[in-house]
């Protein structure tokens, strides 16, 4: 199946006389005739469902799109996006490992690599796209476990530079994590530039309502943990499941990755999405590849129209050429370059608020990637557990503005958009 098929149709086949749409099967436990059967599954999750926190049959279907339009080999549905980037972590680490992210990410996913992970003996060094590769490879030691970076950087704006820090992983034996959220598959498949993992916040687009909050993992299927002392637990026999080896049952590191993170993470931790929301946000997957090509193009004709007001200091989209990362987005990107437009106001925190003030279409709400326009200002909301330091490594000042561009008439957008400008 093409993208587009696969959003439609994808991993739900009805047989004969089954419900045409994937139904919600919302029960937390599964029956079974023999002792034998259910103490099978105990050992080996994967062949069947015994609880809903571990696996549901709405769920796996669920999960079998995402892989698909993803490329990947295996997808494990979290409760979050934060979830889904906890349970990459605590999937490779354990107290005295560290990770190396960029630091242009979400400030969610900043502050807990910055803040929490430490109280849990897991530290970060932070890096940046300015850094030369060995700067970069600098932070990487015997104890670094993955590389963590943001397909379009929220809301830094910058684009993953795929081919770098893939060769850079690659010779370092490192896995390369990446947040696809607002890219999505239909726009960037990043298993096809040299990714490991690909995590999301399903919430966002992929949902597209604002109704569902989930996040999901997505193994790649592309890594060797064989002879790679970073990752002795995946060829180390489990002990709390009868000395299971995750390479060997991951059909040699197909899918082993997500096996260890439901077999090991899932069931300690408890992040397991329900299955009304996975059923609601399969039903917005359905339109996925149709609304992004909406945002994309809603987007740029904004970010076109901003560059010409003597209000705005600057505008960042992937979409302009006059971008600094246009070049970049062009090699990695198909079909446009998402929905979010982040630029900067003439008069800094002030006249931001001004604006905000000012709109109508837009909605001030703590959201960005549905169907309705929103607008945030990330130095007073997202990011304002961050230092003024922070806030600068991060790429943010206090004029940035974050536009969310839904799927609204184009005229309606630039329209809210400018009048508000106007009116400051």
């Amino acid at each position: 199946m093409n993208k587009d098929t696969m959003c439609v149709q994808g991993a739900y086949e009805p047989k004969s006389g089954d419900p045409r749409v994937l139904p919600l099967m919302q029960s937390t436990t599964y029956y079974y005739e023999s002792l034998e059967e259910m103490a099978h599954l105990f050992d080996v999750p994967k062949d069947g469902h015994i609880y809903s926190r571990i696996s549901n049959p709405t769920v796996e279907c669920y999960e079998k799109k995402i892989a698909m339009l993803e490329g990947g080999t295996a997808c494990m549905a979290v409760s979050s996006g934060m979830a889904a980037t906890l349970n990459t972590v605590l999937n490779v680490c354990k107290a005295g490992d560290n990770i190396v992210s960029m630091s242009t990410i979400y400030g969610g996913s900043y502050n807990l690599f910055k803040s929490t992970l430490p109280k849990l003996g897991i530290t970060c060094r932070f890096v940046n796209d300015d850094m030369t590769d060995e700067e970069i490879k600098a932070n990487i030691d015997e104890n670094t476990k993955l590389f963590f970076g943001e397909t379009i950087a929220n809301p830094a704006m910058v684009v993953f530079d795929f081919d770098r820090i893939s060769k850079i992983c690659k010779e370092e034996k490192l896995l390369l994590v990446v947040d696809n959220t607002l890219a999505t598959p239909i726009l960037v498949r990043p298993f096809e530039h040299g990714a490991n993992i690909v995590v999301h916040s399903t919430t966002k687009y992929m949902d597209g309502h604002a109704t569902a909050v989930g996040g999901a993992i997505v193994d790649g299927g592309n890594f060797e943990y064989r002879d790679n002392p970073r990752y002795v637990d995946f060829v180390t026999p489990d002990e709390s499941y009868h000395g299971i080896n995750y390479v060997d049952e991951g059909e040699g590191g197909l899918y082993s990755f997500v096996l260890k993170a439901r077999m090991q993470g899932m069931r300690d931790y408890g992040t397991s999405v329900s299955p009304f929301n996975a059923y609601i946000t399969n039903l917005g997957m359905e339109t996925l590849h149709l609304r992004m090509e909406r945002h994309s193009s809603n987007a740029l004709a904004l970010a076109k129209e901003l560059e010409k007001h003597p209000m705005v200091a600057w505008v960042n989209y992937a979409g302009l050429e006059s971008n600094k990362y246009h070049e970049r987005a062009v090699k990695y990107f198909k079909g446009g370059f998402s929905g979010m437009v982040v630029f900067g106001i003439k008069g800094g925190r002030e006249n931001a608020e001004k604006f905000i003030n000012n709109l109508h279409l837009f909605k001030n709400v703590t959201h960005i990637a549905d169907v309705r326009s929103c607008v945030l200002h990330p130095a007073s909301t997202t990011h304002r557990q961050l230092s003024s330091e922070d806030l600068v490594k991060a790429g943010i000042d206090e004029g940035l503005v974050r536009l969310s561009v839904g799927i609204e008439d184009e005229k309606d957008i630039i329209e809210d958009i400018i009048g508000a400008l106007n009116n400051i």
